[in-house]
């Protein structure tokens, strides 16, 4: 006679896969360039979007910009700490917050990435001419490398585009 019990319709939750963390190494373009249309693309996904940096004057920049960066279009947002940024798909800030429960973090301006484990993707965009920035990208993927995280690195074709190349 077997015996049965509540563990008999238990499952083990699955683990959650670790967030793929993807370096895009800016040669031609700039950041005002290649962001919107990284975000467009997280949208279209129906993902929603946290946009770190270290500088309070970026984060003033992009909100003009992204409200105007195409004519035709706009990208719906909010800055950390305005009412209802929460509830936007794109959150900007300077704090390591995930105030609207994005599943992508991107990280600007060597932003520290904090705790990426509630994220599904980290991108990691950086200037290749500027050599700080360049340095600190680097030390970033020995990290996540070190720590097992599946990682990409992604630089500009000579046409539009990308190509992965690790």
């Amino acid at each position: 006679m077997a015996v049965s019990g509540p563990w008999d319709k238990w499952e083990a939750p699955l683990a959650q896969p670790p967030c793929e963390v993807w370096f895009y190494h800016l040669e031609r373009s700039t950041l005002d360039q290649v962001l919107p249309e990284l975000l467009e693309k997280t949208l279209q996904k129906g993902w929603k979007a946290i946009v770190r940096t270290t500088e309070a004057e970026r984060i003033e920049a992009l909100d003009a910009w992204l409200w105007t960066y195409r004519e035709d279009s706009f990208l719906p947002h909010g800055v950390a700490g305005e009412p209802l940024a929460g509830h936007q798909p794109i959150v900007l800030t300077a704090a390591m917050e995930n105030p609207n429960g994005a599943q992508a973090l991107f990280l600007l301006d060597g932003a520290d990435p904090g705790l990426i484990s509630d994220f599904v993707r980290c991108i990691v965009l950086f200037d290749g001419r500027d050599e700080v920035r360049l340095a600190g990208a680097r030390q970033l993927w020995k990290s996540v490398k070190a720590q097992g995280l599946p990682a990409s690195y992604w630089r500009q074709k000579d046409e539009r585009g990308w190509e992965k190349q690790a």
